[in-house]
C-alpha cells in the first residue's frame, strides 16, 4: 500500500460501534406478584422518573430502542441528562409474568405502579418523589395513579393521549379464559404513521425488538374502572403532550380537561411535526428536552 491509499484508510476509517449495554433490571413485588423494572441511572442523579409504556408493547420497545446510529431510548437520553429513568412492565408484558387471572384491570395496573413507584422512592432517597410519563394507554394509568396518590409523584406527563374531564365507559363480560393471541409485525408498524420522521432502519429495529419483547398479546378486562378519573381531581403538576400528526388526539377534549383540572401547574404542548410515537422519530430530541423541562420544573413544598 503507498503512502496516499494508506492516509485515505487512516482519514476514512471509523471505529465500530459498541454494543449497547443493557439497562439493569430489578424485581419488584406488587402483592406478591414479580413486576419487572427495567432502569438507566448515571451518577448523582438529579432527579427521577417513572416511564409506564402503551397498550401494546412493554418498556424496552417503547422507552429503551436500540437502532445502530441512531439515538433512540428514552430512558438513556434521560440519563444523559442526569435523571434516573425506571421503566415497568406491567402485568402480562415484557418479563412480567401475567396476573393469575390472565387480565390486567385499570386498578390493578395502578396499584402495581403505586407499588413501582415507592420502590423507585426508596432506591433514590435524597431526591423529590419521581415524576411519571405515561404513553398512550400508560398515559390513562399515569393519570389513575397520580389522582389516587398525588404524594408520590412530582409531575405527570401524559403523552400520546387527550384525558377527557369525565369518563363513562360501558362495563363488558370478559372471555372466562383471557386468550393468548399473538402479536404481529403489522401491529408493530401502525404506531408509525408519517414517513417523513421515521427512518426505516427505526421500524425494524421497533418492529424486531417489540415482538421479541411482546410475542403474546396482553389482555385487559374491566375498564370501566377508568370511570373514576375526573380532571378536578387532578392536584398534581401536568403536561399534556402529543404530536402535531397524531391521528388519535381530540384537541378539543384536551382543551376541556385543561380548563377543568384541579393542579394549579398545567401545561399542554404540542410536538411539530411529530405522529404518535414522537419518542422514537426524528423528533426524539425534541420530546426529551421539552420532557426534562417540565419535569425539573420546581413545585411548590406543602
Amino acid at each position: 500500500m503507498n503512502a496516499a491509499a494508506a492516509l485515505l484508510a487512516l482519514l476514512s476509517w471509523q471505529p465500530a460501534p459498541m454494543a449497547a449495554t443493557a439497562p439493569q433490571r430489578f424485581t419488584v413485588q406488587a402483592d406478591g406478584h414479580p413486576l419487572a423494572v427495567w432502569a438507566r441511572v448515571p451518577p448523582n442523579p438529579r432527579k427521577s422518573v417513572l416511564l409506564i409504556h402503551g397498550r401494546t408493547w412493554s418498556s424496552r420497545p417503547d422507552f429503551d430502542l436500540q437502532v445502530p446510529g441512531l439515538k433512540r431510548s428514552v430512558m438513556q437520553s434521560f440519563a444523559d441528562r442526569g435523571i434516573a429513568a425506571y421503566a415497568v412492565d406491567l402485568r402480562g408484558y415484557g418479563e412480567t409474568p401475567r396476573d393469575p387471572s390472565g387480565f390486567t384491570t385499570p386498578n390493578r395496573a395502578a396499584a402495581d405502579v403505586v407499588a413501582v413507584l415507592r420502590w423507585v422512592a426508596s432506591q433514590q432517597p435524597r431526591l423529590e418523589p419521581p415524576a411519571l410519563v405515561g404513553w398512550s394507554n400508560g398515559a390513562v394509568v399515569a393519570l389513575h395513579v397520580a389522582q389516587l396518590q398525588p404524594a408520590l409523584v412530582s409531575h405527570v406527563v401524559l403523552f400520546g393521549f387527550t384525558p377527557e374531564p369525565e369518563y363513562n365507559m360501558l362495563a363488558t363480560a370478559p372471555p372466562k379464559v383471557a386468550p393468548k393471541e399473538r402479536n404481529t409485525a403489522d401491529a408493530a408498524r401502525s404506531d408509525f404513521i408519517t414517513p417523513a420522521v421515521t427512518p426505516p432502519a427505526v421500524v425494524r429495529a421497533f418492529v424486531t425488538q417489540a415482538l421479541a419483547a411482546d410475542p403474546i398479546f396482553a389482555e385487559w378486562k374491566s375498564e370501566e374502572q377508568w370511570n373514576v378519573l375526573r380532571a378536578d381531581k387532578l392536584a398534581v403538576p401536568f403536561m399534556i403532550l402529543h404530536g402535531e400528526l397524531d391521528p388519535g388526539v381530540d384537541v378539543k377534549a384536551a382543551g376541556d380537561f385543561m380548563a377543568a383540572a384541579a393542579a394549579a401547574s398545567r401545561s399542554y404542548v404540542v410536538l411539530p411535526g411529530a405522529d404518535h410515537a414522537a419518542q422514537l422519530e426524528d423528533t426524539h430530541e425534541m420530546f426529551m428536552s421539552v420532557v426534562t423541562e417540565f419535569i425539573t420544573r420546581p413545585t411548590m413544598k406543602k
